[in-house]
């Protein structure tokens, strides 16, 4: 009498599947670690890099990664505080011009108060805060919608800046140790500019990710209705995330002093504004709130900016790097309705 017995797989074949289903678990951890978003990003950084590096070899000297990280320090700050405010479902188009006018006092009370650099970066930090205040309140209390409120805020952040400095740069602050330790000085091997670009980010970072007041930023960008029903003070986190907006401007304006030797009321700040809303979407953030992370806003900045540096190494015209940033910043949004299966603006479903 034979007896049949079930085919048994090989052990080596056993072992071979074994090993392929982890590989496949460690990509899928991978890709949730990092999100599909910030993969793409990688992937069009180093593809930015080999074009460039490909074209001139000094794009990746380390002189020049430099030139880039301190050139997107700035834009950086902007882009994660943007982030911040984007998550909860708000814009902040005035950024640039709170830069720029923290930069002026931050120089002009640097020279009124005889070269005192505390006094200077302290009343910014003060008039970043204040703005900051202000647009949260006009924006809660006077309900008017964010990007109304911030763009009037653009124009006239700008026009104090212009005012009080009769429209040129004011102060000379060179010669004081603690601006040239910000713009010039370096630990570990990197500038003091990108450590405070870290440090801000990583602090951000942590408040999102896990503290209760981060998960409450994404609940009222995500459904404010169901946040309120909850008990969350929208209010109350709505005034404070445009406060903490204009520290961290002024924070960029204080940078932007170092940078440049004197108070800067438009040049260098003009167009922060642009980078910023490009980065945290670019980064990931979903306009509507609810949804981004520091992580993905920190690859986009370094995608900007190495993509910024390495059109200027190659002598191409700073005019395309406008054009660049506008088609990314449309890219960006189109991914985002796409994904989100949401019917286009006049058209059928």
């Amino acid at each position: 009498m034979s007896t049949s017995t079930a085919p048994t797989t090989p052990p080596q074949s056993a072992a071979s599947e074994h090993g392929d289903e982890q590989r496949r678990s460690g990509l899928r951890a991978l890709l949730a670690t990092v999100g599909g978003q910030n993969l793409s990003l990688i992937g069009a950084l180093a593809l930015v890099v080999a074009l460039f590096g490909s074209l001139n070899s000094n794009f990746l000297s380390w002189a020049n990664i430099q030139v880039i990280a301190e050139a997107a320090t700035i834009s950086g700050l902007l882009a994660v505080v943007q982030t911040v405010v984007i998550i909860c479902g708000a814009l902040d188009i005035s950024v640039g011009s709170q830069a720029g006018l923290a930069s002026v006092v931050s120089a002009m009370v640097f020279t009124s108060t005889g070269a005192n650099p505390f006094a200077g970066m302290g009343a910014a930090i003060a008039l970043g805060a204040l703005i900051g205040l202000f647009n949260g309140v006009v924006i809660v209390y006077g309900r008017v919608n964010p990007t109304i409120a911030t763009l009037a805020g653009l124009a006239a952040y700008k026009g104090v800046a212009q005012l009080v400095s009769n429209g040129s740069a004011q102060g000379y602050v060179l010669n004081d140790p603690v601006f040239i330790f910000l713009s010039r000085g370096s630990i570990a091997g990197l500038p003091v500019m990108v450590w405070l670009l870290i440090v801000v980010a990583a602090a951000i970072h942590v408040l999102l990710k896990y503290t209760d007041i981060g998960r409450n930023i994404y609940a009222i960008g995500g459904n404010d209705t169901a946040a309120r029903l909850a008990g969350i003070n929208l209010n109350k986190y709505l005034i404070s995330a445009y406060a903490l907006s204009g520290m961290v401007a002024a924070l960029a304006g204080i940078l932007l002093t170092a940078r440049t030797g004197s108070g800067q009321p438009v040049s260098g700040s003009e167009g922060l504004e642009l980078q910023s809303i490009t980065a945290a979407a670019l980064g990931g953030c979903a306009l509507k709130g609810g949804k981004g992370g520091i992580g993905g806003t920190l690859l986009a900045v370094a995608l900007l900016g190495a993509l910024s540096n390495g059109l200027t190494v190659q002598g191409i015209n700073a005019f395309w790097q406008n054009v660049a940033q506008g088609g990314l910043l449309v890219a960006a949004v189109v991914i985002q309705q796409r994904r989100s299966g949401e019917r286009a603006v006049g058209l059928p479903a």
